[in-house]
């Protein structure tokens, strides 16, 4: 197991640099200069010239890529050209919101998605599973945005039950929650649900019904023990997802935030603070990766032999 782990960990370098550069080089392809926002009316040339150089924007993109590179390897995200501040410390502000955005999104589909696709296999062509199947169908194709807006026009507009917008309470965390988890649900119960029907024709199966244990038994304590497999491994991308997903729900809900800090950094063209924000959501998918093939990995030995 120490070997595979290795192994996973060595693989993401190359991926982490292959990041970087799309980053990079995405971010230097939108239109706009931050230095526009420095700048007082009546600015000369020269005088922007001077700005822009002060930051390092005059230079190469090939420069600018590995000095920034060389600076992230020692920890330093540079400076924010508009907000004036660290990078490091406006992402250190900023993500402890958003960590708790997504723990309890994953948490509440998680449970939620298991616990519809189990229902679903279990009552297979009846109508709980038909009923399921189609909220599942609706879940996964509402923009999170537009059922953002739906929810608190409900919860918040209509009955007051939910504050509008902001984290000052847990209250406030509530909607945005059930906005990001309600398109993980559809995800992981239809996975469930899929992974349950097929464990279901496994030969081990009809051994248990053969030996009289009963079918409830057989369904929840072996059955969904197998099916958990590839769920497992779709939980994995939802931690980066979940994140990334976040970027719309928190602007909505006026959230702090890396999806507010990156939608601000966009607006005011702020390159470091949009590198700095990508990389994280880079990273947090990257790991979220790395998170469900070694829990597959320990679940499953066949995963690990695969690497060797």
């Amino acid at each position: 197991m120490l070997s595979y782990i290795v192994r996973r960990l060595l693989l993401l370098i190359p991926v982490f640099f292959t990041v970087s550069i799309i980053i990079f080089g995405i971010i230097h392809l939108v239109p706009g200069d931050p230095v526009d926002n420095l700048l007082r009316i009546g600015s000369t040339p020269e005088q922007k010239a001077i700005i822009t150089a002060r930051y390092g924007l005059d230079k190469p993109l090939v420069e600018q890529y590995l000095l920034w590179l060389g600076n992230m390897a020692q920890g330093d995200l540079g400076d924010a050209i508009v907000m004036r501040r660290p990078v490091s410390a406006l992402l250190a502000q900023n993500i402890p919101f958003s960590l708790r955005l997504g723990a309890a999104a994953l948490l509440f589909s998680t449970l939620l998605g298991i616990a519809a696709g189990t229902l679903a296999a279990i009552y297979k062509d009846s109508r709980i599973d038909q009923s399921i199947m189609a909220g599942i169908l609706l879940g996964s194709t509402l923009p999170s945005f537009w059922l953002g807006l739906l929810l608190i026009l409900l919860f918040s507009v209509q009955l007051g039950w939910l504050p509008v917008s902001g984290a000052r309470s847990w209250q406030a965390i509530i909607l945005p929650v059930l906005t990001i988890g309600l398109g993980g649900t559809a995800l992981v119960a239809r996975v469930t649900r899929i992974a349950m029907l097929e464990t279901m024709q496994k030969d081990f199966v009809l051994l248990l019904h053969a030996k009289g244990l009963p079918a409830r038994r057989i369904q929840l304590r072996h059955v969904l023990r197998h099916a958990l497999m590839p769920v497992v491994t779709i939980l994995g991308l939802r931690i980066g997802w979940i994140l990334g997903g976040a970027v719309t729900v928190e602007f909505v809900f006026a959230r702090p935030g890396l999806g507010t800090l990156l939608i601000k950094a966009l607006n005011q063209h702020d390159y470091p603070v949009m590198q700095g924000c990508l990389l994280m959501l880079a990273i947090a998918v990257m790991l979220g990766t790395l998170i469900g093939d070694l829990v597959q990995a320990a679940m499953d030995p066949r995963v690990r032999q695969a690497m060797t």
